[in-house]
């Protein structure tokens, strides 16, 4: 999905672009940080984030959607190591890679903060694409930005007939995330997600599902170049799936 900017964004970034202090965010009880996957540049703006808010003893929980819902560092010590983590985290490497993700976890682990997974279980996946209780979850017009966001993303080669539920399966995520977040919330702390841009989109991700009290505030993460093409990268692998 394509990130959406936010006024709010800019003028986050252009601090956190120079490695200036944070902002204050008031009566921000969540910050959802939302990254393209492979910008190289992007972990460095996200340790910045967790090692800003513990340091002003505000960071209450970092939780991931790299990581499925129910997995969590809390019973670790602020001196675990690596493998610990991982292993509290259910890691997967063929999924996400660790070092991409290692500073911003490993820093909120030294500041004594649970990391926590928020993402849907692959287990339930199957489920959610059935249910279509997920799609009244949106207003109309939001469900259908998110099937084209959906379509789009896939860079139009799935078949129409797997649109809705391929949806489903997004919202079910941003449903997922958005429960975790919730019961992380605690008075006077900021819960801080990192997903990807499209699951901070206020009109159709993560926030739509987050009570207005929370103060959830989504931060973009500007995009950068990565000379790849995605499209071509996906036909290869629908093709070898196929052969």
């Amino acid at each position: 999905m394509r990130p959406m900017r936010y006024p709010l964004a800019a003028a986050l970034l252009a601090l956190a672009g120079c490695a200036a202090p944070l902002p204050d965010l008031g009566g921000a009880g969540a910050v959802l940080l939302g990254e393209q996957h492979d910008a190289p540049g992007q972990p460095a703006l996200q340790r910045q984030w967790v090692d800003d808010l513990a340091h002003r003893g505000k960071l209450g929980t970092l939780v991931l959607e790299m990581a499925d819902r129910g997995a969590s560092t809390a019973g670790l010590p602020a001196s675990a190591g690596e493998e610990q983590v991982r292993a509290a985290l259910h890691w997967s490497d063929q999924a996400w890679p660790w070092d991409r993700y290692r500073p911003a976890i490993m820093a909120a682990v030294r500041a004594g903060v649970p990391v926590v997974g928020a993402n849907l279980p692959r287990a339930e996946m199957q489920q959610a694409m059935r249910d279509t209780s997920l799609d009244r979850l949106l207003p109309g017009p939001a469900l259908k930005a998110q099937q084209q966001a959906v379509r789009l993303g896939h860079c139009e080669l799935l078949p129409e007939s797997q649109i809705a539920p391929m949806t489903r399966i997004q919202i079910a995520r941003d449903l997922s995330m958005a429960r975790t977040i919730t019961d992380a919330a605690a008075p006077g702390k900021v819960v801080v997600l990192v997903a990807g841009a499209g699951h901070v989109q206020p009109d159709v991700g993560v926030p739509l599902h987050l009570a207005s009290e929370l103060g959830a505030r989504p931060v973009v993460l500007p995009g950068e170049p990565t000379g790849r093409d995605y499209c071509e990268e996906l036909r290869e692998q629908m093709s070898r799936k196929a052969s």
